[in-house]
């Protein structure tokens, strides 16, 4: 079978006029001068230019002269001569007692295999309601992100007021027991001021981990370690990210890892360290938590799970991950762990917590 016969100038002319006068969407037929053959109703509705006056003219000579565009002239040339296929081309038209409209520009030539007869056919959209609707979105947005900037910053220099009162109490209480309970509360708020300060730092988006635990850590130690030399508190992190929520969830997991190794695992001034690691395969996950202290004593006069225990597990399960627990007189290690393939399970925390 051999190609089609071509469609004749002349009815082809004919089933472009009938797409035109069909049209609800504005088009105009111009042929190769860009001179306007057929407007569509919509056309002179939309830009309000009588009919009559349409067919015949220029499309630059259209109105009050709007439409002769520097640009719109170029992108037109190059489309009637073939030399590149022309993306939809987006213009504001300025009228003269009009608010200028956005409009997008699609120009399709009209093979008729005659060069003779070469016709165009323009497609007009306004898009100025939809860009300024999206421009209001994005100043939404842009101002929703500022302002969750400022209340993170907000909340994490509330929680340095309400640690630094804390600290006051516990200098001032003659109970022992009062006081700790004060340290411990303050060592907590610290750790959350941290990872408020972390949020604010990453801008809504994924939090690198690394430097996110070193800061908290950093921050714990602070607080916490007295004597640098003789007891060290070490990150070793990989490149991972998380979103904002799961980092939360992370931190203060670490938090009361770190708290309670700090509290437990050194006792009678001990020299030592402590190792917070974390590592990332796809969304597969690896968080733990390793002290070469006393490790954790065995037998009857062992306590009872305390409130660290319940907040690990607790953020161990809204992560989807399960917690494990490895001691001895060399050490404890506590790890969370997230694996795609593996249900979720809680295995014997530290009862120290």
């Amino acid at each position: 079978m051999g190609d089609p016969a071509p469609v004749p100038p002349k009815v082809a002319d004919s089933l472009a006029l009938a797409l035109v006068a069909a049209s609800d969407a504005p088009i105009l037929l111009l042929d190769g001068k860009l001179t306007v053959i057929a407007a569509s109703a919509s056309f002179s509705r939309a830009f309000q230019i009588d009919p009559a006056v349409t067919e015949g003219r220029s499309l630059f000579a259209l109105g009050a002269g709007e439409w002769d565009v520097p640009q719109l002239r170029s992108l037109l040339s190059v489309t009637l001569a073939r030399a590149a296929h022309i993306m939809p081309y987006e213009m504001d038209l300025k009228r003269p007692d009009h608010a200028p409209r956005r409009l997008v520009i699609t120009a399709h030539l009209l093979d008729y295999a005659d060069p003779a007869n070469v016709r165009l056919m323009l497609a007009v959209s306004d898009v100025t309601d939809a860009r300024l609707a999206e421009r209001l979105k994005d100043d939404l947005l842009r101002e929703k992100a500022v302002l969750y900037q400022e209340l993170q910053h907000r909340i994490a220099n509330s929680l340095q007021i309400i640690a630094s009162v804390l600290m006051q109490s516990a200098r001032r209480v003659a109970s022992a027991e009062t006081r700790g309970h004060l340290q411990d509360a303050h060592s907590r708020v610290m750790s959350v001021a941290a990872l408020q300060q972390q949020l604010a730092a990453s801008r809504l988006g994924d939090v690198e981990l690394r430097g996110y635990f070193t800061e908290l850590c950093d921050s714990i130690g602070a607080s916490m370690i007295q004597d640098r030399e003789k007891l060290f508190l070490r990150v070793e992190a990989d490149d991972g990210v998380a979103t904002a929520d799961a980092s939360v969830s992370l931190g203060l997991i670490v938090t009361e890892l770190v708290i309670n190794a700090l509290k437990h695992a050194f006792p009678d001034d001990r020299a030592g360290g402590i190792v917070v690691s974390y590592a990332s395969s796809g969304s597969d996950w690896s968080l733990s938590v390793t002290d070469d202290g006393v490790g954790i004593p065995r037998g009857p006069a062992l306590p009872k799970p305390g409130l660290g225990t319940s907040i690990v597990e607790a953020l161990a399960r809204q992560l989807d991950g399960y917690v494990e627990l490895a001691t001895g007189h060399k050490g404890t290690r506590v790890s969370v762990t997230h694996k795609h393939a593996v249900t979720s399970r809680a295995v014997g925390a530290d009862a120290r917590f």
